[in-house]
């Protein structure tokens, strides 16, 4: 059954029906590196995005925006943000990065300097790839 459809906008989901809907060792991994190494909460919305509806996770630090989760049966797709400061390292990382993030990349064409990548995060390959980025966002702002 689709995520949208379990928890429609009127009946907000627990996070333990969450976890149980993506039963993913790559979503737990995710969580342990968002909520436990870097001592970030979500804060869950509703969506009505066509592209990706239904409840997400937002996780955000110190005002920035590091990334927002979408849960899908077995996996996860993380909404990353990679703004014109951070592309010069972004490049660098996608360089090493697998190759499905590599085309993800090349295709997400900019827009004011930032590119917005949705990543389906199945392997842990990926997992890796979408934690590098992440704390690449965590670096103080270059001034």
């Amino acid at each position: 059954m689709d995520w949208n459809e379990c928890y429609p906008r009127d009946l907000r989901p627990e996070r333990a029906q969450i976890d149980a809907f993506i039963d993913s060792p790559q979503w737990s991994a995710l969580v342990a590196h968002l909520e436990g190494e870097l001592g970030i909460r979500p804060l869950e919305e509703h969506s009505r995005c066509s592209g990706a509806p239904g409840w997400n996770l937002k996780y955000r630090k110190g005002g920035r925006s590091l990334c927002t989760v979408y849960p899908r049966a077995g996996y996860v797709t993380c909404l990353l943000s990679l703004g014109a400061r951070e592309a010069t390292e972004a490049e660098l990382i996608v360089q090493s990065a697998t190759a499905y993030l590599q085309t993800l990349y090349r295709q997400a064409k900019p827009l004011n300097g930032s590119r917005w990548l949705m990543v389906d995060v199945k392997d842990d390959g990926v997992l890796q790839d979408v934690i590098r980025l992440i704390d690449l966002r965590m670096k103080p702002a270059h001034r």
